[in-house]
């Protein structure tokens, strides 16, 4: 009988076909599925319509939201300070916004109980100046020299979290805020674009049942300016992957 011939080195059209199948299509079906899968208790997705995020999330990406970062009683493990540790909440959320109730991701800045402050563009946390320092350029490697333009960019230096914020000094903004102090299950969201942000400086704290999870990763990313074309570079990429920019020295981004 005649022996088969090992896919690896067939070069027959149906048996590389087959090949595929196994070690990409199905693969990508799978995550195809999980993407576009309805809303669960376990899991949700945004699409982000706009830049207020830049740079680290884009017009055009899909971010995946892990709902199981919720307690059972629906407190959230990583919002949670005497769980987690203050450090470990000033993450991206996917969230209900109070002003319109549309889906939107944020950066939480304040738990409850802190005092937040903004002060020409300089974040102050509990009565301390966030210290800035300069952004590695390749965390601006998505972004086109059009969206670069008149724009500074800086590493804003939260507790445990460092990440890549961005300003628009000829923008009309809110660059000056509180001292306000956050109610208890409350937390205080902004945009890391912080001058085209409509966040908690506008529509107040977010309450913590509003909240649906921690935002974990950019699942897909379509460049909305030029026909939807795919930034491969951006697919399955984790935000943390994205926001962690070495400090060098202090620098503002007024």
């Amino acid at each position: 009988m005649r022996e088969r011939s090992n896919c690896h080195e067939c070069n027959d059209v149906p048996c590389r076909a087959r090949q595929w199948w196994r070690e990409e299509t199905r693969r990508l079906l799978i995550l195809a599925l999980i993407v576009f899968s309805t809303r669960s208790s376990l899991a949700d997705w945004n699409d982000v319509p706009s830049g207020s995020m830049r740079p680290t999330i884009l017009e055009g990406d899909r971010v995946f939201v892990n709902k199981l970062a919720y307690r059972p009683e629906g407190a959230l493990h990583d919002l949670a300070p005497r769980r987690m540790g203050q450090s470990a909440a000033r993450r991206h959320c996917g969230l209900l916004s109070p002003h319109d109730g549309k889906r939107l991701v944020k950066r939480v800045v304040g738990l409850p109980g802190d005092t937040i402050a903004l002060r020409s563009n300089g974040l102050v946390l509990n009565g301390q100046p966030v210290e800035y320092a300069p952004i590695p350029v390749e965390l601006l490697r998505d972004l086109t020299p059009a969206d670069r333009a008149g724009r500074v960019f800086a590493a804003e230096r939260l507790p445990g979290q460092p990440h890549a914020v961005a300003g628009h000094p000829a923008a009309p903004a809110r660059r000056d805020f509180g001292p306000y102090r956050v109610p208890e299950a409350h937390y205080f969201m902004m945009g890391d674009n912080r001058d085209d942000s409509l966040d908690s400086r506008y529509f107040g704290p977010v309450e913590r049942k509003r909240i649906a999870g921690r935002a974990i990763a950019v699942v897909l990313s379509f460049d909305r300016k030029h026909n939807w074309f795919p930034r491969w570079q951006r697919f399955f990429t984790a935000l943390d992957e994205r926001q962690e920019p070495a400090a060098i020295q202090p620098a503002k981004i007024r």
